[in-house]
């Protein structure tokens, strides 16, 4: 059994079986070479495309006399040079930067580059300041968060691609076998299909009775290839890459570790869901007691360094954007007043443990909205407590385009400057929302609200309330500064497509 999955960006050529006697619907087969090669060349791709960037930038540095005050790769310059890329490869290496299962999906690859290029850095610094050497600095500060930058942006271009392929051309993906009941293999079924960038589809299910609902050999169009008992024929028959072993009253410890057993030396990998839905990354950690592997999971964090480097990243940031988006914010408000009536908008949301703020935006409606709103209650398309319409007629004319590019919510950022809200968050609520959470949607507001956030970067209003609600949570359960900086960087995708904004 193989221990991590890896993605990659090539088309894989599948045959089909038939499961020998049994009368089971026809079932993809992929051939375990192609399949093993489009996953080995995509992480020598990016193992490549590392190294290339690593060189290009050494020598850039070298060349334009770092540490040495002339042009031209001098000796002492070579030495910087060489000794700047194998720190970087080291660093890569050590934050395992290129370990095949966060290659390709999640924050987790992008934060093992930033804390190999920072490992680099720190070591380089160290090693000047021990040796008194004064040339370190300029390397230390400039040519390694460049190339760490630039790797970031390399390995986001890769991935772009890999995604790319997957949701157009439905290729670069892992067959996966999906064990449990009718309703749990549903639900996975559903989130692969909806998460097509994550490179899983289900291409067979497997259940107790190797039936699904009623009696029917197929769950969600899935075919149902068989029972428990023949799962490791399944796998080896059926050319899986991946067994998703969902929560089932039929899986007992024991039955789970024969299942490991059986696939040590097969190309599967076996991954089970812990019933523990939107509990991920940093917070889920294994603990053995006296040999038995126990989940633990830790609080989310809200405090300490990490929030201050939050609170600092978001202030920073707000004060930047804001001054560079002078010029626009001076063209919308004399569009805006064109239209009549005044420039912002300011209504009372909930923030970070239930206090209201006044939260700041570019008038996108008539003056009168709120009145008009009573008139037209019986048209909501907005979901859950949300009132929403695709044509409402409240707005203005210069209010659809601000809408369409959420260019009203940037004055928004006067709100993460005043500590109020920050970039990243989940949607801030209204009052009249929050009476009606329940326990669990309470926890959204242990964090400060977002200008932007998962629920921006999927969809927007085109999200059902339980899917807004649902990544809100997500975000508040997984929350880290990599995951900020990854919605940060989806942010900007979503606003010039435009899509679900209304």
């Amino acid at each position: 059994m193989s221990s991590s999955t890896e993605t990659g960006p090539l088309p894989v050529v599948g045959r089909r079986s038939t499961q020998a006697g049994l009368g089971r619907p026809q079932i993809p087969v992929v051939d375990g070479g192609d399949h093993s090669n489009w996953e080995v060349r995509y992480r020598w791709s990016v193992v490549a495309s590392d190294l290339v960037l690593i060189v290009l930038g050494t020598v850039v540095g070298g060349w334009l006399g770092l540490g040495t005050g002339s042009l031209g790769l001098s000796g002492s310059s070579w030495g910087y040079a060489v000794v700047v890329a194998a720190l970087l490869l080291g660093g890569l290496a050590v934050c395992r930067a290129w370990e095949p299962r966060v290659l390709g999906q999640g924050a987790e690859e992008f934060s093992n580059v930033f804390r190999g290029a920072l490992t680099a850095g720190v070591v380089l610094g160290l090693v000047g300041l021990a040796g008194n050497v004064d040339g370190v600095r300029s390397w230390t500060f400039v040519v390694v968060p460049a190339i760490g930058l630039a790797l970031i942006v390399e390995r986001w271009g890769l991935r772009r691609g890999l995604h790319r392929r997957r949701r157009f051309l439905g290729t670069c993906m892992h067959p996966v076998l999906a064990v449990g009941t009718p309703q749990s293999v549903a639900e996975l079924v559903v989130r692969t299909r909806d998460a097509r960038h994550f490179g899983w589809t289900v291409t067979g299910a497997c259940t107790a009775t190797g039936k699904g609902y009623g009696g029917d050999d197929t769950i969600a169009g899935v075919p149902v290839v068989g029972d428990l008992e023949a799962l490791r024929k399944l796998v080896d028959d059926g050319g899986y890459r991946v067994v998703a072993v969902t929560p089932s009253p039929d899986w007992s410890p024991k039955r789970l570790q024969r299942l490991a057993w059986d696939l040590e030396d097969s190309r599967a990998d076996l991954v089970v869901d812990p019933g523990l839905l939107e509990v991920a990354g940093p917070r889920m950690h294994v603990k053995p007691v006296d040999g038995m592997p126990l989940l633990r999971l830790t609080e989310p964090r809200f405090g300490g360094l990490s929030r201050l480097l939050k609170g600092g990243i978001d202030r920073v940031g707000a004060l930047l954007m804001l001054l560079l988006l002078l010029p626009v914010f001076l063209g919308i408000a004399v569009a805006v007043r064109c239209d009549g009536g005044p420039v912002f908008f300011r209504q009372t949301r909930v923030g970070q443990g239930g206090r209201p703020f006044r939260m700041l935006k570019f008038r996108s409606m008539v003056v009168d909205a709120e009145q008009l709103r009573l008139d037209l209650v019986t048209l909501n398309e907005g979901a859950g407590p949300l009132f929403k319409l695709r044509r409402d007629p409240r707005v203005t004319r210069v209010g659809q385009w601000l809408r369409r590019y959420s260019l009203d919510e940037l004055p928004q950022l006067f709100n993460v400057l005043a500590g109020s809200m920050s970039l990243v968050g989940p949607r801030p609520p209204l009052p009249a929302e929050v009476e009606t959470y329940s326990r669990e949607m309470h926890r959204r507001l242990h964090v400060r609200p977002g200008l932007t956030g998962l629920w921006q970067v999927s969809g927007r209003s085109n999200l059902s309330w339980e899917e807004s609600i649902r990544l809100d949570l997500r975000y508040v359960e997984n929350w880290s500064l990599a995951l900020d900086a990854l919605i940060l960087w989806k942010t900007v995708g979503a606003v010039v497509k435009g899509e679900g904004a209304y």
